[in-house]
């Protein structure tokens, strides 16, 4: 894992995005294709409109999959992370394909349908965050560290579901789904490379704990410390708890 602390929320962005489409081009050059999972949330705003600005990429040539989607939202509601997704990015990237998670139906057939697909796209590159309970994907503490699934139906906890909330997406704690769609620890690790941007001065008690802390299923992002080609982007907001003196 490297930790790189970023000037400011904008930096972060950029620098994320570009070490992140370097990967994406390097699996182009050397297999001819791509496979990627992107995260949602307002930690993505940043990356996702940099990442849309990098030269060199085929997206033609790219295959994307969605990271965590509610339980029983409809695409049409503002929070829904298809819906962000299409809007912010997809449309404008023109992928080759892209598997949206659909919680509307059966959510335990949606895992096993979305887990088929992903098992035969080896992951390149997981653009993921750290929430502000230490999740990772929507996999709140006490995370599932040992199942192979892919893909898993999870409770969210208070806290996840207050972030939600505090995120604008929701008016109040209410209406957050108590449940959602989640790719799991193991399936995220999988991946080659994991690029994690993580701005904001909220979640610095998170990237403290995962950071700094032991790796456990109450700190979830901690797991990211086990993988040789995790990147962490920080803002000087969310790494001033930190007391490692990583900077660049």
């Amino acid at each position: 894992m490297k930790i790189i602390v970023c000037k400011d929320k904008k930096d972060l962005g950029r620098r994320a995005a570009a070490d992140g489409a370097a990967m994406i081009r390097k699996a182009l050059k050397e297999r001819g294709a791509a496979n990627i999972i992107l995260a949602t949330g307002a930690s993505q705003f940043e990356m996702l409109a940099a990442m849309l600005k990098e030269r060199g990429i085929d997206w033609g040539k790219v295959t994307g999959f969605h990271l965590d989607e509610y339980v029983g939202l409809p695409l049409t509601h503002p929070a829904s992370f298809r819906l962000y997704l299409r809007e912010r990015f997809v449309k404008h990237a023109a992928m080759k394909e892209f598997h949206y998670i659909n919680g509307e139906g059966d959510a335990a057939a949606e895992c096993r349908r979305v887990g088929a697909i992903i098992k035969k796209h080896p992951i390149d590159v997981a653009f993921v965050g750290i929430g502000e309970n230490g999740h990772i994907a929507f996999n709140d503490p006490p995370a599932d560290f040992a199942t192979e699934e892919p893909y898993l139906v999870v409770d969210l906890d208070v806290a996840c579901r207050r972030q939600q909330m505090g995120e604008g997406w929701f008016k109040t704690l209410d209406e957050v789904p108590k449940k959602a769609i989640s790719m799991s620890v193991r399936q995220i690790m999988k991946s080659r490379a994991i690029i994690c941007a993580c701005p904001d001065a909220r979640k610095a008690r998170a990237v403290k704990m995962c950071l700094e802390g032991p790796v456990t299923p109450q700190a979830p992002s901690s797991i990211m410390r086990q993988h040789d080609q995790a990147f962490i982007y920080l803002d000087p907001d969310s790494a001033a708890l930190l007391t490692s003196g990583y900077r660049t």
